[in-house]
């Protein structure tokens, strides 16, 4: 499914562990988000090869967006991760990491969603699934 890439109106200033490790989000709307960041040196395991941790943290924040959609720019969800269940299943072939999460399900307070982390080669790298809770603070 092609999504639409995400609305300027929505784009919010990148914390500090996004400028740190250099990801983007892409594409956001209801139920969905991407992110991308591009394989830089400083990503890298000793084997040469992106940290587990790095595919851990873009399967978590990805999941964790797009629970948190609203659509509108004054209203800003904030979701804490109460479970996360990483798989890795390859490595990258490309350059570019690509996390796409779903919501598939929830209510008023928590949240379930799933998601994977690929590259623009198409290669299935990760996958995680978790829960979260909605924040009762607002931005």
């Amino acid at each position: 499914m092609t999504r639409a890439p995400l609305d300027p109106a929505l784009d919010e200033d990148p914390y500090a562990l996004q400028k740190h490790l250099g990801f983007r989000l892409t594409h956001w709307d209801a139920d969905y988000a991407r992110l991308e960041l591009p394989i830089e040196h400083f990503l890298m395991n000793r084997a040469g090869i992106p940290h587990g941790g790095i595919y851990a943290t873009l399967l978590d924040t990805v999941m964790g967006y797009a629970g948190c959609y609203t659509g509108d720019p004054g209203h800003k969800k904030l979701a804490l991760t109460l479970s996360l269940t990483t798989s890795f299943l390859s490595r990258p072939r490309g350059h570019v990491l690509i996390a796409e999460g779903q919501r598939v399900g929830g209510g008023a307070s928590t949240f379930f969603a799933e998601s994977t982390v690929s590259d623009e080669t198409g290669e299935i790298i990760a996958r995680g699934s978790g829960a979260f809770k909605y924040r009762k603070t607002r931005l």
